[in-house]
């Protein structure tokens, strides 16, 4: 079995929810260690406190035919070598995550997030806008945010926006979603929204002064050309990016019951997963 030398730990991963307790254990450390060190199967058995059997259970199970094609693929990944002839594509798509990963850390305002954190909290209505592939992220945040207790509706429907419209009040906070910042079902809305006293905030690539006008808020997110158009690049990546750091600091605010939310939720949808 060869393996390209980073494939190894996701390797790992990936079989872990077929591992024994005894297994995770030694899948624990091998995903975890950084060193060089005696792999032998006596002085890892020991460190363990497993057996060398089942170090060989453990490698099988992963794909190999024993520990010692485990261990001799494993040490690759700890001993730096040349650069690995990866397609240009794969290269380019790679390259261009990784800027928009620092784009979007570079965009982040900090104050900006803890008002919107703040609101998501006060606000006793929550209503996310999107069209396409932003009505995806509308819907992603729906079902991330409801399971922590947060009262949050998404609604991805032109028409539907326009009706939610009468509902709307000081109490509410709306959130639309727009890459480009020129939906027009989006903007509307948004401006509906303003009009009926709700808080809006738009989150989108492109600034623009006119925003002001109807938006509370405007959150900046990362973005490349074309964007907008899923041009190699799926669109939803940055704005979920700053999906992941609004969630993690609403999750901050009284997390342990936030958590037990969480952990209540699974369990309930438990009996209608399909195992």
């Amino acid at each position: 079995m060869s393996l390209n030398k980073r494939k190894i730990i996701p390797l790992i991963e990936s079989y872990y929810h077929t591992f024994t307790p005894l297994e995770r254990t030694i899948a624990d450390f091998f995903i975890h260690n950084t060193e060089e060190q005696d792999f032998s199967s006596k002085n890892i058995s020991g460190l363990l406190y497993v057996s060398e059997a089942s170090l060989s259970r453990f490698a099988q199970k992963c794909g190999f035919h024993g520990y010692r094609e485990f261990i001799y693929e494993y040490k690759q990944s700890l001993t730096p070598g040349p650069e690995e002839n990866i397609p240009n594509f794969e290269v380019s798509e790679f390259n261009t995550y990784q800027e928009l990963l620092n784009k979007s850390n570079a965009l982040l305002d900090k104050a900006q997030i803890a008002r919107i954190t703040n609101l998501l909290v006060s606000k006793p209505r929550v209503y996310v806008y999107g069209r396409g592939s932003s009505g995806l992220v509308a819907q992603e945040m729906k079902l991330r945010f409801m399971r922590i207790g947060l009262n949050i509706e998404a609604v991805t429907d032109s028409h539907i926006m326009k009706v939610n419209s009468v509902i709307l009040d000081e109490n509410c906070l709306v959130i639309g979603i727009s890459v480009s910042g020129q939906t027009d079902d989006i903007i509307s809305s948004l401006k509906a929204a303003h009009q009926h006293g709700a808080y809006t905030l738009l989150m989108t690539a492109r600034q623009d002064k006119s925003y002001q006008d109807f938006c509370d808020e405007t959150l900046i997110f990362a973005s490349m050309e074309h964007l907008e158009y899923g041009n190699i690049i799926s669109p939803q990546f940055p704005i979920l990016l700053v999906l992941d750091v609004l969630y993690a600091h609403y999750l901050q605010i009284d997390r342990s019951k936030k958590e037990a939310l969480h952990e209540y939720t699974i369990q309930t949808l438990q009996p209608f997963l399909i195992k």
